[in-house]
């Protein structure tokens, strides 16, 4: 497949799925949400790749919908309301069923619907000038599986007092490393360079082990 929105190559054992929207913050439109569930599956189905790493080109990791993209296009806006309504989205590697790591490695903004990125994905490092945030009380609508998927990993207060204040609270990078958001924070321009070797290790494991320990892990989680 061709992508246009993202960017996805294989560089030995490890994937890349690189957000390639940088003059739009990386916000998702209706080209990307065909893309995504395409280039995980390709990631997914390539037997060369042991691990993957998402990231983004520009300033920003991922701003969520572009809704001035959308509102331009009836069809895409009615087609994400329904993903939405009916539990269908198909962006994220969890959406997507995919049983390798993931490695979410966080480059500047993350806001609103890329939340969904960093609370779906298996190991999650930032750079230093990263921000977190959830916009979108501030814009008028409701913050709904973004926040749900980050009480997985973040204490309810923390992640309450982000949906509710909407634009007024940011999380810089150390600061969501200290609430367990992130494992880890790196330099700006060394943030490529420690996911790749991050997923070198990963691929150093017997890949159905790695997968079995993944389905444990987030199958514990789904569980009562």
């Amino acid at each position: 497949m061709t992508y246009e929105t993202l960017e996805v190559r294989v560089e030995g054992p490890v994937g890349w799925l690189v957000f390639n929207r940088p003059e739009a913050g990386n916000a998702v439109d209706a080209r990307m949400f065909v893309e995504l569930e395409a280039a995980w599956a390709e990631l997914e189905n390539d037997h060369q790749v042991r691990a993957i790493v998402n990231t983004g080109n520009g300033h920003s990791f991922q701003t969520g919908l572009d809704v001035r993209q959308l509102a331009n296009d009836p069809e895409a806006l009615r087609a994400s309301s329904r993903q939405t309504r009916d539990f269908a989205l198909r962006m994220t590697s969890w959406h997507c069923g995919v049983t390798k790591p993931v490695i979410a490695a966080v480059n500047g903004t993350c806001a609103g619907g890329g939340l969904h990125f960093v609370a779906d994905a298996d190991i999650v490092i930032a750079a230093d000038d990263a921000t977190f945030l959830d916009p979108h009380v501030s814009v008028g609508q409701v913050s709904a599986f973004e926040t749900i998927g980050l009480l997985k990993k973040v204490p309810m207060e923390s992640v309450t007092r982000m949906a509710l204040m909407g634009a007024h609270e940011r999380l810089d990078a150390e600061r969501a490393r200290q609430l367990g958001l992130v494992s880890e924070v790196v330099g700006a321009g060394e943030l490529r360079d420690r996911a790749q070797t991050l997923a070198l290790r990963l691929a150093e494991h017997d890949p159905e082990r790695l997968r079995a320990v993944k389905q444990a892990l987030w199958s514990a989680l789904e569980s009562p």
